[in-house]
């Protein structure tokens, strides 16, 4: 225990030494102390990236095509770099290096309605009475909590996560949200989206003393409350004051500011929101953020399917590829666990818009990194994409291998806001061999 202890005051020294604080280093790959602290201590290193398509895509256009067949549509197949895998041509940089990722294509789930889909997505369970179940995002951020660090431990990129609070436990671990401009752009767009944290800086020319004795005195003020200490009012407000306290730190605020980054690997990941928000994932991965997820909006393709999957495909292929690339090339994707999913698939019957409509028995999910095996297919559908042939894989199978990947075990429990205690993945779920 002494080790652990001292292993993890020299990564903490090592960063805080740094000329930027704990992000001083993002341009700089691993330097050797703080290598050296991470092998010691592997738990502490790992992270999960969540590439979220938001509306449900459809994944028989783009990771299990069905060339030759009426559901199959326009789209055409392209060999990635393992033989006999194949993916959507407007996969190119992902299909260049398809030895890194290994797709999941018999996804089979219940939920058909984007909401409660969601829901099921984010926790691994359907919702249950009373009980304020948190996402995997919160869980993660909470089983690997232990380091004083300035930015929050689960930051979500773009739209509206999936689930807003902390759940059972607590405002601490809600996700922090990053907004900004950019939609749905093209990844080829001039000018970078928006992405940023607001009101980082203190209003007009406040000095550093007066800011602290503002922050003293509403500290004060807080104790004069007529709300009972630890009610959640008040844990909720003092999460999020400290939170801005904290982020207004010149280190923390660092961390999100993708100016600092070069402007070729700036392009490579795509101007738009999506593409910069997986480049600014990478950068929060760096300093120690435990969980990110990166929304990319549009998938609900009830019409006008297949113009609108291929420009969405070009933003997912432009920031999903780099961004393995990027991880792999500064040695950081064996410590960094990737997802890729939405909440279900579309159907493989194309609809008189040329649309496709809600589809959960039968869609795909990707995964790579954190000492998943890449390279891999799990799973099969029929010819015509409509059921799962092979390993149906459910949500809760999915969620079992996320905290199995990272080192965490899917069984444990955590006490819910109901005295009830909850293991992190839903016990029916059983993670995937075949990938670990």
């Amino acid at each position: 225990m002494a080790v652990q202890q001292e292993v993890r005051v020299s990564r903490r020294g090592v960063l805080q030494a740094l000329p930027l604080g704990t992000c001083g280093w993002s341009a700089m790959h691993w330097m050797p102390a703080l290598a050296a602290a991470a092998d010691a201590d592997p738990a502490t290193s790992k992270s999960v990236i969540m590439l979220w398509l938001n509306g449900g895509p459809a994944t028989v256009d783009l990771w299990d095509l069905k060339p030759g067949h009426e559901n199959g549509g326009p789209f055409k197949e392209i060999a990635t770099s393992v033989p006999g895998t194949n993916i959507s041509e407007h996969l190119p940089k992902l299909s260049a290096i398809g030895s890194e990722f290994s797709i999941i294509r018999s996804m089979s789930t219940r939920e058909g309605d984007h909401s409660r889909a969601r829901f099921v997505s984010a926790t691994g369970y359907v919702p249950q009475g009373a009980i304020q179940f948190p996402s995997v995002g919160s869980l993660v951020a909470h089983e690997f909590d232990g380091m004083d660090r300035d930015i929050p431990s689960y930051v979500h990129i773009g739209g509206r996560p999936r689930i807003t609070n902390g759940g059972f436990l607590g405002p601490k671990y809600a996700p922090f949200v990053v907004s900004g401009g950019g939609g749905r752009r093209g990844p080829a767009e001039t000018a970078p989206a928006d992405l940023r944290v607001a009101d980082l800086k203190p209003a007009g020319e406040i000095s550093e003393d007066r800011q602290r004795m503002r922050s003293e005195l509403a500290a004060e003020l807080r104790g004069l409350s007529v709300l009972p200490a630890g009610s959640p009012v008040v844990e909720a407000l003092d999460s999020a004051n400290d939170r801005a306290r904290r982020l207004m730190r010149p280190e923390a605020a660092a961390a999100f500011d993708l100016s600092k980054e070069d402007e070729a690997l700036r392009e490579a990941y795509g101007k738009g929101s999506f593409g910069q928000g997986c480049l600014m994932a990478r950068r929060l991965v760096e300093c120690g953020v435990r969980f990110v997820e990166v929304s990319l909006d549009g998938w609900d393709t009830h019409a006008n399917n297949f113009d609108r999957v291929k420009e969405l495909s070009q933003q997912l292929d432009w920031g999903f590829g780099t961004l393995l690339t990027d991880l792999k090339q500064r040695g950081m994707l064996d410590s960094t666990l990737v997802v890729c999913q939405g909440e279900f698939g579309r159907t493989p019957r194309i609809n008189g818009q040329a649309g496709r409509d809600h589809w959960p028995a039968s869609w795909a999910a990707v995964l790579a990194g954190a000492g998943v095996r890449g390279g891999r297919v799990v799973g099969a559908t029929s010819k015509d994409g409509i059921a799962v042939e092979s390993t149906p894989t459910r949500t809760s199978d999915l969620m079992a291998t996320v905290f199995k990947s990272v080192g965490l075990d899917p069984m444990k429990q955590n006490m819910s806001n109901v005295s009830r205690p909850i293991r992190l993945a839903n016990p029916e779920g059983k993670p995937i061999e075949e990938l670990l």
